[in-house]
């Protein structure tokens, strides 16, 4: 499953924003590192074409593929030493896949902040920093336990000597790993460091409903932000967290109404999904039938036995072939029977690259 760390200085929205993905009940009081301990939510990935292949199949189940997200307590300068509950909380965000960077992005004097200014690219600085200082001692580590090794001239200690080097030489200026200019058998032979700078960012900007947001306010704060972000090869999406997370308790069908009195028309929360998920360069795939219908998350360009695989590990070795239908295609068919004779459904091999929104049947030996 795929795994969020949720990040930010203390009291941009954190927790408000968890609480809303999850619906679940972390302390989001406004002061700061009121989250203590990581919470872990599981979080269903909205998608409509589940329910109508559900209705399709008459699926007595739906599953919907799945992101867990972890809200970390809020880090603060000088984290990477250990100032405010630093370390435990970045060890926290190893286990991620991608980071999930929340950024307050709005003027309100009755909310702290802990900078004691609103100035989104600065927070977003020093966040990267302590993770880049975080990484640059798990490097120096690293550095320190394989010298004995190189000394003695073990070709691949050398070898991942050289991309241990590269990756200092970048923290040094405070650049992430993943500017290093690692090659691909350089980042292969330091997977196993698990850097917080080689994971994806997304941004969350943090915009509040009714308060003094900066994309509006055109003083320059917001273009500073964008710029940033853009010069750090990373991608944003705006959120009102607090609004997300009191319209957990509207009843769905009124959640539209509500939506345009407060001036929010879009869903955050999808939207932030969907970032995520071009962040990481991923689609879904289904399978589907009268038991269930089901998404299944894949990396894109993955061929159909990797695809399998997320599935069962059998079909990764043993694949021998897939039925493969789009979505689309399924939906407009009366039956898998009439999908079949108008050649819509159709056999396809190992070499076969799995488009977002296939519908798949596999075949193993």
């Amino acid at each position: 499953m795929l795994k969020i760390g949720i990040v930010g200085l203390p009291n941009v929205g954190k927790s408000t924003l968890f609480n809303a993905l999850t619906k679940a009940s972390v302390p989001a009081e406004n002061y700061p590192f009121c989250t203590i301990d990581p919470s872990v939510g599981v979080v269903g990935v909205p998608d409509t074409r589940l329910g109508k292949l559900a209705e399709f199949s008459k699926s007595e189940k739906v599953i919907p593929a799945a992101i867990e997200f972890v809200d970390i307590a809020g880090l603060v300068k000088g984290a990477a030493e250990g100032e405010g509950l630093g370390n435990q909380f970045l060890a926290n965000i190893r286990e991620t896949d991608a980071i999930l960077q929340v950024v307050r992005f709005f003027d309100d004097p009755n909310v702290i902040h802990v900078e004691k200014e609103i100035e989104p690219y600065k927070d977003i600085e020093v966040i990267n920093l302590e993770l880049v200082l975080a990484d640059a001692e798990q490097v120096r580590k690293r550095r320190d336990k394989i010298a004995g090794d190189i000394k003695a001239g073990r070709k691949e200690f050398i070898a991942e000597d050289a991309a241990l080097v590269k990756l200092a030489q970048a923290f040094s200026v405070g650049k992430l790993a993943l500017h290093a200019g690692l090659t691909d058998d350089e980042k292969k032979r330091v997977t196993s460091l698990n850097l917080l700078t080689m994971k994806p960012i997304l941004y969350a900007l943090n915009k509040k409903s009714g308060g003094h947001n900066l994309d509006e306010l055109k003083d320059g704060r917001a273009e500073r932000a964008y710029e940033l972000i853009k010069t750090l090869g990373g991608q944003y999406v705006c959120v009102d967290a607090a609004t997300e997370r009191e319209l957990n308790d509207v009843a769905d069908d009124d959640r539209a109404g509500f939506r345009q009195e407060l001036g929010v028309p879009e869903d955050g929360l999808a939207d932030l999904i969907r970032g995520a998920y071009a962040t990481l360069d991923l689609i879904s795939f289904f399978t589907t039938g009268t038991d269930e219908t089901r998404a299944w998350t894949i990396t894109r360009g993955s061929p159909a036995p990797l695809a399998g695989a997320a599935i069962h590990n059998d079909f990764l070795n043993k694949f021998i072939r897939a039925e493969v239908i789009a979505t689309n295609d399924l939906l407009a068919s009366s039956s898998w029977a009439d999908a079949r004779e108008t050649a819509k459904l159709r056999t396809e091999g190992k070499e076969y690259i799995v488009e977002d929104g296939d519908v798949m049947v596999f075949l193993h030996g």
